[in-house]
């Protein structure tokens, strides 16, 4: 008897079947979905001589990021998963992610790479969470960014191309809860 209540009590899903159940989720709208940007070249930051203005001075996507970030668009829109708008880092590699995916993108700077400016993190985070408190009503909110700040704000730290989805307007401390991550169509 002792054996059989533990084997119960214990209660896997599989990876497949979890994000299945995060799709399902995000089809009725009202949350957020935090992108980390596509594939890029391999490295860590951005190079020297990195100019926020200059696409050639930082780390961009490649062939495969951007035909991940078209497909990333593709199969959302399959899986009949509503976006109502879309912010994204000023980065390149982010707002590259973001127009692929999704046509257009709002540029914000909260969003931006925090990962060789971390005195600039506490505040960057501040103004996401005070969006995040706010319920989205219609459709999903989709914000385009890097790993640092989705691993500052949620303790997850996402592949490139990786959505991690977010319920608002909850009474968590921070107003949000994390209902789960994947990446649409694997």
């Amino acid at each position: 008897m002792l054996r059989l209540m533990l084997a119960t009590a214990c209660v896997w899903t599989s990876p497949a079947r979890a994000a299945a159940d995060l799709w399902q989720q995000l089809k009725s709208g009202g949350h957020v979905l935090l992108i980390r940007h596509a594939v890029t070249d391999p490295g860590v930051g951005d190079p020297p001589g990195f100019d926020l203005k200059n696409c050639k001075t930082q780390r961009n996507l490649n062939a495969a990021g951007r035909e991940d970030a078209r497909q990333l668009g593709i199969t959302l829109k399959q899986l009949g998963i509503p976006v109502a708008a879309v912010r994204s880092s000023r980065w390149r590699r982010s707002l590259e992610t973001a127009r692929l995916a999704f046509g257009d993108a709002r540029p914000w700077s909260a969003l931006d790479n925090t990962f060789k400016t971390p005195e600039r993190r506490p505040q960057q985070m501040r103004e996401i969470r005070k969006l995040l408190a706010q319920p989205v009503s219609v459709g999903n909110l989709v914000l385009v960014t890097h790993g640092v700040n989705i691993l500052s704000l949620t303790g997850i730290s996402p592949a490139e191309g990786a959505v991690v989805a977010l319920r608002t307007g909850t009474r968590t401390g921070d107003g949000y809860t994390v209902i789960g991550q994947g990446i649409p169509g694997r």
